[in-house]
């Protein structure tokens, strides 16, 4: 219903798999950047993260751990992320969003964990695929204008709306959390689509698995000189994650070079 609803108010026609979300500042109390005066464009998302199907379909590889058509691609790195929104441009005749260096290292990374250190800066104007910037992915997932200022994206239930630690196996675990017991409850990530979804008609940005976003993070209490944990920031929470991280205002990052089982993304177009 909400997506007929953008769709309608909406003159240009949406991508297919995507939702127009309208900008605005923003509403949602619970939001990181509730009240800074910060207002966003409008702006394309993915209704859905990434499958490993529509990676394959691009890529010609699946490097997920956990197989499966209609499940998010995970185990990708920031840097996996950036070169396939360029290769899906590219493919259906779109500009790139970016411009990246595989060869020359960025200057500016000095990030000791991250031994690629591709430079990639932003095509101005282009129309293809990106990845949505912090802001955006917090405000689309709290539910832009429409948000109902819920816990986690679309409920205050995050049985309702995500899949986490507790929920993403063969049965329902208690107690405290440990990897021993993940692994032995058969715990993974589950097909797009099947949580409730938020105001906007948008699925899983509670849990399943991470969302790699644009930006770089510097955690605080590093100095300001020195960029060695810097990080590009991550949204959502996922399948092996705590029910804190799945509220949209967790604010977390990790090497750009970093991969792992529970680590996807979904796409975002400027409008």
């Amino acid at each position: 219903m909400a997506i007929g609803l953008l769709v309608s108010s909406c003159s240009q026609k949406v991508p297919d798999q995507f939702v127009l979300v309208k900008g605005g500042t923003f509403t949602n109390i619970r939001s990181n950047f509730y009240g800074k005066g910060m207002t966003l464009p409008d702006f394309y998302l993915g209704i859905h993260e990434v499958t490993q199907k529509e990676w394959v379909e691009i890529m010609g590889n699946n490097p997920s751990k956990f197989k499966g058509e209609h499940l998010p691609v995970e185990t990708v790195s920031w840097y996996d992320c950036i070169w396939y929104c360029n290769r899906r441009s590219v493919k259906e005749g779109l500009n790139s969003y970016y411009n990246i260096d595989t060869i020359g290292k960025d200057p500016a990374n000095t990030n000791e964990l991250d031994d690629m250190k591709w430079t990639v800066t932003i095509n101005e104007g282009a129309t293809g695929y990106r990845l949505p910037t912090e802001a955006e992915w917090e405000y689309a997932a709290y539910g832009g204008q429409m948000t109902g200022n819920f816990i986690y994206s679309g409920s205050n239930n995050i049985e309702e709306a995500a899949w986490y630690w507790k929920n993403s196996g063969d049965n329902y675990l208690t107690g405290s959390w440990s990897w021993a017991g993940l692994v032995n409850n058969h715990n993974q990530p589950k097909p797009v689509g099947r949580k409730r979804s938020n105001e906007l008609g948008l699925f899983d940005m509670s849990g399943n698995v991470r969302e790699w976003c644009w930006d770089l993070d510097k955690p605080q209490g590093t100095d300001s000189g020195s960029n060695a944990m810097q990080g590009r920031i991550w949204k959502g929470g996922g399948w092996m994650g705590a029910d804190f991280c799945c509220e949209p205002s967790f604010h977390a990052s990790y090497q750009a070079n970093g991969k792992g089982p529970d680590q996807g993304f979904r796409l975002c177009r400027g409008d």
